[in-house]
């Protein structure tokens, strides 16, 4: 599996914490946020990395700022795009559960270095259900269309 993480100032740190993490767990992963945390545009950083996703250069995606929220609306923007909010393990298991999300969107002024890890790490290791769930998530992509 191939995922990409980005961030922009507010979560440049804990980007910074997720390649490695991500690498333990046996995930090619590349960072492509800023390199420091001086103050950027969230959508400069999540267009790019939700457009590779949507174009299957990477598996997943991995987006980080302040709440998630500026991420989370930008990657969706991105035709093909699931991108979900998660502050939670609960969630980050049914999103891709049943919404088969592929880029995950946290905020690390709400959540810690250790939830997010155990977060990501619920997220990686879930499978999408299929089933009743394809049938709404190919509503969605109709929609898009």
């Amino acid at each position: 599996m191939k995922v990409i993480v980005t961030a922009d100032h507010a979560g440049y740190e804990l980007g910074q914490e997720l390649k490695p993490f991500l690498e333990e767990l046996g995930v090619e992963a590349t960072y492509t946020g800023p390199n420091t945390a001086d103050s950027v545009d969230f959508s400069d950083y999540a267009f790019p990395a939700a457009e590779l996703v949507a174009k299957g250069e990477y598996d997943r995606g991995i987006v980080v700022c302040g709440t998630g929220i500026g991420m989370s609306i930008a990657a969706n923007k991105v035709k093909g795009v699931r991108c979900a909010l998660v502050h939670d393990v609960y969630t980050a298991r049914v999103t891709r559960e049943h919404n088969n999300s592929n880029v995950l969107a946290m905020g690390a002024r709400v959540i810690g270095v250790d939830l997010a890890k155990e977060i990501v790490k619920t997220w990686i290791g879930a499978d999408f259900e299929g089933g009743r769930h394809q049938r709404r998530i190919d509503k969605v992509s109709d929609y898009e269309a």
